[in-house]
């Protein structure tokens, strides 16, 4: 029943993210910041992670399951694991999903 409710509450957030995307500028006037509480922040509120609280977006944590580079993070976001709404380009372009990323690094340390 709780996993029931869990799957529910993810596809409500992956539906809210994509139609937030919608309404979304540009991607150039956007900051990192901006997207992150825009596509990741329902999952990851402050870094952490409501689904896998092993795998939260602080440098413990990311490095242990080698997360240490931007790519990295964008190549999760591509193909994540279990639990993970997966973001590829149409939903999240690449320059987007560089400057999630490099707003991940420089704040969840």
């Amino acid at each position: 029943m709780k996993r029931a409710g869990l799957v529910v509450v993810l596809i409500v957030f992956a539906l809210f993210a994509v139609a937030v995307q919608g309404f979304a500028k540009k991607a150039g006037t956007r900051s990192g910041a901006a997207l992150f509480k825009q596509n990741c922040s329902p999952c990851h509120p402050d870094g952490g992670n409501i689904i896998n609280p092993q795998k939260t977006l602080h440098k413990k944590d990311r490095e242990a399951n080698n997360i240490k580079k931007p790519q990295d993070i964008v190549n999760k976001m591509r193909n994540p694991g279990p639990g993970m709404t997966k973001f590829d380009e149409k939903t999240i372009p690449y320059k987007e999903a560089l400057k999630i990323a490099k707003y991940i690094l420089k704040t969840f340390k």
